[in-house]
């Protein structure tokens, strides 16, 4: 894939803080500059997925956390207390918080937008089975929304290149995402965990025993 610093410059930017509460401000100052090397040599070892791929910003964003952790030799445990940290931080709540998956019109807003993701696998041949492949079920569960893939191009990058127990912390961010907007994350398998599929179960908070 084509490195782009802007995701990197980013994101490292809204972990400064958390990462200081944490590890200290050496620590953090240290592994961020090493992260950056070693962001940009995972960016340019992945498979291209296409430039305008909509699940491109995934591998951009989640290895950011990804290359940190590894450059400072963190627990992923605690690296996740960071990543938790910085999706409830302000500006990236606010960013996050657009939609309300209690309601039903933005329920079927996310179904659209996954559904035209999926079909944009279609429409590029070249790359359809280079990125995520979505598998939905509607009949599956009365409640929320759900589907899975079996195929992830991080999950791959990761198992063939020593990433695979930092991956975790970019499944984690689908928990913390789906909680932003006010949803719950049903799963019950990882491709990173050893599993056939990845799973997503996506339920209004509001929905106490969702079917």
């Amino acid at each position: 894939m084509k490195y782009k610093g802007t995701y990197f410059t980013l994101f490292s930017l809204l972990l400064r803080k958390p990462m200081r509460c944490k590890f200290g401000r050496k620590a953090t100052s240290e592994s961020i500059k090493k992260g950056k090397l070693i962001y940009r040599d995972m960016i340019e070892r992945t498979e291209d997925i296409g430039a305008d791929n909509p699940m491109a910003g995934n591998i951009y964003m989640g290895y950011v956390f990804m290359a940190i952790c590894r450059a400072g030799k963190f627990s992923v445990s605690e690296f996740m207390e960071v990543t938790t940290e910085f999706m409830h931080s302000k500006i990236v709540s606010q960013f996050m918080s657009g939609s309300d998956l209690n309601n039903p019109k933005d329920l079927k807003k996310l179904s659209a937008q996954m559904h035209k993701i999926a079909a944009w696998a279609d429409e590029h041949p070249e790359y359809k089975n280079k990125t995520w492949d979505f598998n939905f079920d509607e009949a599956l569960h009365k409640d929320g929304f759900y589907y899975h893939f079996t195929r992830c191009p991080m999950e791959k990058f990761a198992r063939e290149n020593g990433y695979l127990d930092v991956l975790i912390l970019g499944c984690n961010i689908d928990y913390l995402t789906c909680e932003a907007k006010q949803a719950v994350l049903h799963r019950n398998s990882t491709l990173a965990s050893g599993g056939d599929k990845c799973d997503y179960w996506i339920v209004g908070n509001k929905i106490d025993n969702p079917k």
